[in-house]
């Protein structure tokens, strides 16, 4: 377990402004690099994920105005770079959230029911991906103890 705490924290409202002018496939093809790299790695149940087969998934990172729209097509995850009028799944969180997802600080469950997570679709789908989510185990490394230092110029005091 991680021995640090990503506190609670905010963007200015400009940052999400501007992020939401540029181009946004970069983001999603990051997180289809990440998501692969992951399957890669075996630290995603492959078995699993046939059930998201052709389904389309976005991920908006609010307080960055930044939104990654991929799907899973063929055992990959795919970047969309002309999102469609409408996907399957998705989610919408601040930074920080996000962050303590990935420290493994919060869970999906408690991020959704204090509001800091919004997640919308098939809720069946939904289930799955969150499941997905708790059960997936990256092994500790570098990326993860430099993880609370970028936060924290953006805490509030």
């Amino acid at each position: 377990m991680l021995n640090f705490t990503i506190p609670k924290f905010q963007l200015p409202a400009l940052v999400a402004r501007i992020g939401q002018k540029l181009p946004q496939w970069p983001h999603a093809l990051n997180l289809t690099l990440w998501l692969n790299a992951a399957l890669k790695l075996k630290w995603l149940p492959v078995d699993e994920l046939t059930a998201l087969e052709g389904k389309t998934f976005s991920v908006t990172v609010r307080d960055t105005g930044g939104r990654a729209v991929f799907t899973y097509r063929d055992g990959l995850f795919r970047p969309c770079f002309t999102p469609p009028a409408a996907v399957d799944l998705s989610f919408s969180a601040n930074l920080a959230a996000y962050l303590q997802l990935l420290a493994r600080q919060e869970d999906p469950d408690t991020l959704f029911f204090n509001r800091e997570l919004e997640i919308t679709g098939d809720t069946e789908l939904g289930l799955l991906v969150k499941n997905l989510l708790d059960s997936l185990e990256i092994p500790p490394s570098d990326w993860r103890e430099r993880l609370p230092r970028l936060p924290s110029i953006f805490a509030r005091g």
